[in-house]
């Protein structure tokens, strides 16, 4: 299990180079043009993670899984989307399938790249987009609030239960702000309340600011004004250079790594994004160990262990006993599974455990 993430932005401010970068493919079509990207595109790329390989030469694995991420490249927003400008009403639906937002926004200067509002501002880019985020969020609400106290009235559970939510939600945008801002304020049921909704603007962003090469390193005073916002939003925001990632993109291993170092960067922009995207959401990853493959699996933050166990396959869930379960700095200090059991750093833990990140587990199950 991973996640999906929506790319999204303005026409040509970097997504579907982006796009082509992250998943190593020319199924998007990088035109300098509006509208260049009429189907959402969908590529799967492995989540890098260095304790893979220490696991599996410890292990002495024949195999390494690493867990997976999809990247939606999806077609570029107007002004006036939702109403159904441009290919709005196709964004709206897209963007609706998505686990999180990759919000592209142009932080570089180019003549040769035309701005579809004539101008390089990031924020009002921003603003765009939110501004259309949120109008299409009120027609939905709007609409299903009223129904909601219709049933509420005649005392129905349910629209008890959602419409406060609701009505916060609605009350919020009608203020000009995103749904998402609730979630800091929600306890659990109503935040899983809220996400129920699938309001466009309830789901975590990622600002991606699109800089110029020689500004990859540190950023710029349009990338700094992003960071800011997202900041005072509570989002996250990375910095990146569509144009550096396309070119490392086709690359050996050993070429890319001298590319980026003389680029003044430690490593690709896709590291950093994988890694804000699951801050974002609240995602830990465990791990399985042994000599035919060493894997890594996803699960939300706060998993307990029979719902790992389930990432694997529904039997464990089902007939979970219980997981021995082996911290990763542990498992790597002592040399092994074996090791860590004799130093009795091997515990077997029940139904309540909740997975930590780096847990290396093997499921006891009876079904």
């Amino acid at each position: 299990m991973g996640f999906r993430c929506g790319i999204v932005g303005l026409p040509n401010v970097g997504k579907s180079t982006l796009f082509n970068a992250l998943t190593r493919t020319a199924a998007a079509q990088a035109a300098n043009y509006p509208f260049c990207t009429i189907e959402p595109n969908t590529g799967e790329v492995a989540v890098p993670d260095p304790r893979l390989e220490r696991i599996a030469a410890i292990a002495r694995s024949k195999e390494i899984i690493p867990t997976r991420i999809a990247f939606v490249d999806i077609a570029g927003l107007v002004r006036g989307a939702s109403k159904g400008e441009g290919l709005g009403n196709q964004f709206l639906a897209n963007i609706r399938e998505v686990d999180a937002v990759l919000h592209v926004v142009r932080c570089f200067e180019d003549a040769d790249v035309t701005h579809v509002e004539g101008r390089i501002d990031p924020l009002a880019d921003i603003d765009t987009i939110e501004t259309e985020l949120m109008l299409a969020d009120l027609d939905s609400l709007e609409r299903r609030v009223e129904q909601a106290r219709k049933r509420a009235t005649a005392r129905d559970k349910e629209a008890l239960a959602v419409l406060p939510v609701m009505e916060a939600a609605l009350a919020l945008l009608r203020d000009g702000r995103p749904a998402r801002v609730l979630l800091a304020t929600m306890n659990a049921e109503e935040s899983k309340v809220l996400r129920a909704l699938n309001l466009l603007t309830a789901k975590p962003v990622l600002y991606v600011c699109n800089v110029a090469e020689a500004d990859a390193a540190t950023g710029n005073e349009f990338s700094r004004a992003v960071e800011a916002r997202a900041r005072a939003e509570g989002a996250g925001a990375v910095v990146i250079s569509a144009a550096i990632e396309a070119e490392i993109a086709q690359l050996p291993e050993a070429e890319a790594r001298e590319y980026l170092a003389a680029m003044g960067l430690d490593e690709p922009g896709l590291d950093r994004l994988i890694r804000e995207g699951y801050r974002l959401l609240g995602l830990v990853t465990f791990f399985t160990a042994g000599p035919k493959e060493t894997r890594a699996w996803t699960v939300p933050s706060g998993s307990k262990a029979p719902q790992a166990a389930g990432v694997i396959h529904t039997d464990f869930e089902r007939g979970f006993i219980r997981a021995q379960t082996i911290a990763y700095d542990d498992y790597v200090a002592l040399g092994g599974e074996v090791a860590a059991r004799e130093a009795g750093k091997a515990r077997d833990e029940g139904r309540d455990y909740v997975v930590a990140d780096g847990d290396i587990m093997l499921f006891k199950f009876n079904v």
